[in-house]
């Protein structure tokens, strides 16, 4: 996994990657000597049927299922050299450490859970791997307008509107088809990245996801999620008052810098009463589970015929 070196626009100096025919910042176009020169590489994946979740193929693995649901995989051969990872997060979590947070996970007491699931979940398949996502850190001018209840007097809003000068530092965009986004976002806020290294470090048995969000794709996804993460902070520190409606904002990016991240994490399926669930254990904290339960629905049905017999009751003593 080999790193390109950055080359800089000529006109706004902004970084620019292996294959960009504009500059992310300002849009000048690249000339052929001023981008980074493009590397003919060929990797061979084994992608998913079901999800579409990709992970680097070996021959020797012999494990034609997905790590993701367990779907029948097939072998293609992709020539991409910018989409794989430059800084792999090592794992931290064993795999023991890994089925006992399974463990704890089922064990802990929801309402609506059945009460003999710990007892009765069997662990089908634990898998550990690597899902992809990109890293950025950016300086951006935000425009807003909003209204708030700030200076409002006898009416409800007020209209406001500024500009503030933001910093976004190793922000993380899933670029991954197995896992959702939201056990993505759930994922994201306990990676040490500052633990990154080339190689990978973890399990033997250990899958990589491969990217599959290009390039273009992930600048797009980048621009959300900074005007995502600028109306938050606005609302935070910037915008008067202490209820919002009608916020929007406009982003320019200053400076935009991309890192392709590898990053831990544990993929386990159980079963119960012959269905089968997902849970994810983080690859660096163990106390981070995110996953699916079943549902007991005799004690759905106790609460809905505990409702309709209050109503009952009542409607009876308002008689």
């Amino acid at each position: 996994m080999t790193a390109l070196a950055a080359v800089g626009c000529a006109r706004c100096d902004g970084a620019l990657e292996q294959g960009d025919l504009r500059c992310p910042l300002c849009g000048l176009a690249v000339s052929g000597t001023e981008g980074p020169r493009a590397l003919k590489v060929q990797a061979r994946v084994a992608r998913c049927d079901t999800c579409g979740a990709s992970v680097a193929y070996s021959a020797e693995a012999r494990a034609p299922q997905c790590a993701f649901c367990t779907s029948v995989m097939h072998v293609e051969t992709m020539t991409d050299p910018v989409e794989q990872a430059e800084a792999v997060v090592p794992f931290a979590v064993d795999p023991a450490a890994a089925r006992a947070a399974l463990g704890e996970f089922l064990g802990r007491r929801r309402f609506f859970q059945p009460s003999d699931l710990a007892a009765r979940a069997a662990v089908d398949s634990l898998q550990a791997l690597w899902w992809p996502a990109w890293g950025f850190s950016a300086g951006a001018r935000v425009s807003w307008t909003a209204d708030s209840d700030a200076g409002s007097r006898r009416s409800d809003w007020a209209p406001h509107a500024g500009q503030a000068e933001l910093a976004f530092e190793d922000v993380l965009v899933s670029a991954s088809r197995g896992l959702s986004d939201k056990e993505c976002a759930g994922l994201a806020g306990a990676y040490r990245l500052g633990t990154a290294q080339p190689q990978p470090q973890g399990p033997e048995d250990a899958q990589v996801e491969r990217f599959d969000v290009t390039r273009s794709g992930a600048r797009r996804q980048i621009q959300a999620a900074v005007e995502r993460e600028a109306e938050a902070r606005l609302r935070q520190a910037h915008i008067p008052g202490r209820r919002f409606r009608h916020v929007h904002v406009a982003v320019v990016l200053a400076s935009l810098r991309t890192r392709r991240y590898a990053l831990p994490a544990y993929v386990l399926a159980y079963r119960y009463r012959d269905k089968a669930y997902r849970v994810v254990v983080h690859g660096q904290d163990a106390a981070v589970v995110l996953g699916e339960t079943p549902v007991s629905w005799a004690k759905v049905m106790a609460v809905v015929g505990g409702v309709l017999l209050g109503l009952v009751l009542l409607g009876l003593l308002l008689r």
